[in-house]
């Protein structure tokens, strides 16, 4: 199974949080309340994405953190990417030479076929994507149901 990691998936959902008020100053208490997730885990996730350059530290006694951009300019990648490294698949293409058979392996240009896929989905969204509210086709009216009579014998 391919997994983010639960750090990972709280950084997104932190900074999709912070997202819904952009212009908002953001503390670790208000934001572990609003997600459920761990005040000590926030704090954490608040100081890495802010070395990341993806918040701003505001300090004073109505401190906190923002957002370092609007939020169409944060991916979800850039997201992944300061809290696990880089998105690689197999270590094999997070680090090339790192494996002993990598010459002989037939399968190395498909994980990296898989792995631009992935990088090019995560990429692609951002979250002003993921706060957008869903869009839903419409629904379709199903077909007049016919009325048949049977006979019972």
């Amino acid at each position: 199974m391919i997994r983010l990691s639960r750090l990972a998936d709280y950084a997104v959902l932190l900074m999709s949080r912070m997202a819904t008020a952009p212009d908002g100053v953001h503390n670790a208490v208000d934001l572990a309340q609003g997600t459920g997730v761990p005040t000590p885990t926030v704090s954490k996730l608040l100081a890495t994405l802010t070395r990341a350059n993806l918040l701003t530290s505001v300090r004073g006694a109505k401190g906190g953190y923002t957002l370092a951009q609007p939020a169409r300019a944060i991916t979800v990648a850039k997201i992944i990417a300061a809290i696990d490294g880089p998105i690689a698949i197999t270590s094999c293409l997070e680090h090339p030479g790192s494996c002993g058979v990598e010459t002989l392996c037939s399968s190395r240009n498909g994980w990296a076929t898989i792995n631009r896929a992935i990088s090019s989905a995560l990429e692609g969204v951002t979250l002003a994507d993921l706060n957008a509210p869903m869009q839903f086709p419409p629904l379709s009216r199903p077909a007049a149901v016919s009325q048949t009579t049977e006979n019972v014998a």
